[in-house]
């Protein structure tokens, strides 16, 4: 029934927020160990160039997009709590032995003898296989907690999540590297970058230990009832396990599924062709002896802190708008952001050389890009792949947004060491081609064409 979610007791809302807050917190640490390689970049220097970090990070994305193919009907049928409990161990180890091969690599005489960026790229993308499990597992979890009619504020909250990530991984991070603490245990010369990556690996155990006590599954595993979300897999028998061909023939065949995964694609490329070079860009105007304002040194000084008042808008105003003004329909409030977003490209053109503009133009798109990704890949997969097939829904979904993260750091890291002119150039068209796919799905709902 559509407005069943209203009949929720406080005692089953309360028993909700104990499951997904800490996981949510689970999810941002995961943020927090994925993109404190952008960190450890800029402070590496020529250890790790634009073109080695494209590298690195680009193999890292396609090893997660790829990973769908196994982890999203994977966790299907084994359930989100132990996709998550694997992604936070897993995740952890990788952290943790990066930031390890960084001691030693920094203790050598002569680090650029050692093969960083090689053994980087392995454990990079090891790390970005376990990465996979998170927000598969945070949405077939989640589709058993909302309803259709609730899920757009949900995507909200979805958002806060990955900002929060993005907050703990670029301003948190770099806070404990600057800390005196950290400084005075590292050696000479700056190998206090291992806790960039030691950090979130002990976060990372420590929600590994929680969650295995307080995460459930269902409502019913936590002793209250279940219901009927109004998703997809209203009427069906949810204890029956689907066959992952089944479950694969059943999204890769569902067109609203298919149009959000191209959509998705587009926004990979969008987000993290803004997130990761905008802070290398302010860097190197910062490094180039011009004289160049104090834009850019405050926006990289807090450019997570930036991100995470961006996530916060963008995700609460995506959710809103969508339950809001629009009957819980997910392209119209995607689209909106998609349209702005483009205006905001077409100003990045204009402002290159001007750090409070662009970082104005970048803090907009920022709300643009993580509002969408969280309506769409947070959202709109419990809608159309429903309680059953959530799961692979998101792991299709997000496997198209890291294909997309995967195009933009290889291209983006051979054309800005060229000329950061084709910067915009790139992002340009894949914000067209977005905003155009979201008008094919405007009126699309569960259960209806």
């Amino acid at each position: 029934m559509i407005n069943e979610y209203i009949k929720h007791t406080q005692a089953f809302r309360f028993r909700r927020i104990l499951n997904w807050f800490p996981m949510g917190i689970t999810y941002a640490l995961l943020y927090m160990g994925r993109y404190n390689l952008t960190v450890a970049k800029n402070a590496l220097g020529n250890l790790m160039t634009k073109e080695d970090f494209g590298l690195i990070f680009g193999v890292g994305a396609v090893v997660y997009a790829l990973s769908f193919l196994i982890n999203g009907p994977l966790v299907d049928r084994i359930g989100g709590k132990k996709g998550i409990l694997i992604a936070a161990f897993g995740a952890g180890a990788m952290n943790l032995c990066m930031g390890l091969y960084l001691q030693y690599v920094l203790s050598l005489s002569n680090p650029a003898n050692a093969p960083l960026n090689q053994v980087f790229t392995l454990l990079y993308a090891a790390n970005m296989y376990f990465q996979s499990y998170g927000a598969v597992s945070i949405v077939k979890v989640n589709a058993h907690w909302f309803h259709v009619r609730e899920r757009g504020i949900f995507s909200g909250i979805f958002g806060i999540m990955i900002a929060s990530g993005i907050f703990l991984a670029f301003d948190v991070t770099g806070r404990i590297l600057k800390s005196p603490l950290v400084v005075a245990k590292g050696f000479e010369g700056g190998d206090a970058l291992w806790w960039a990556f030691l950090s979130p690996a002990v976060l990372l155990f420590a929600f590994f230990l929680i969650e295995i006590f307080l995460l459930k599954d269902t409502p019913t595993k936590a002793g209250h009832q279940d219901f009927d979300t109004g998703d997809e897999s209203s009427g069906e028998n949810l204890e029956e396990k689907v066959p992952a061909l089944q479950l694969f023939k059943r999204i890769l065949t569902h067109p609203v599924i298919l149009t959000v995964a191209l959509i998705e694609f587009c926004t990979g490329v969008l987000r993290n062709g803004v997130m990761h070079w905008f802070p290398i860009y302010a860097k190197e105007q910062l490094s180039s002896g011009l004289s160049v304002g104090a834009g850019w040194k405050y926006t990289l000084d807090n450019w997570g802190l930036l991100l995470w008042i961006a996530g916060i808008v963008g995700g609460m105003s995506a959710g809103i708008i969508s339950d809001k003004l629009f009957q819980s329909r997910r392209g119209p409030s995607a689209g909106l952001f998609y349209g702005l977003l483009t205006f905001c490209i077409v100003g990045m053109f204009f402002s290159l050389t001007n750090g409070w503009v662009l970082a104005a133009l970048i803090f907009i798109m920022s709300i643009c890009v993580i509002g969408t990704h969280g309506m769409l890949s947070g959202t709109a997969t419990m809608d159309f792949g429903g309680r059953k097939g959530a799961g692979t829904a998101v792991g299709v979904i997000d496997g198209f947004v890291y294909l997309g993260t995967g195009v933009q750091s290889f291209a983006l890291g051979i054309l800005t060491t060229k000329n950061w002119d084709y910067w915009p150039m790139f992002l340009m068209p894949f914000s067209i081609i977005g905003f155009l796919l979201l008008l094919r799905i405007w009126h699309a709902m569960p259960g209806k064409k």
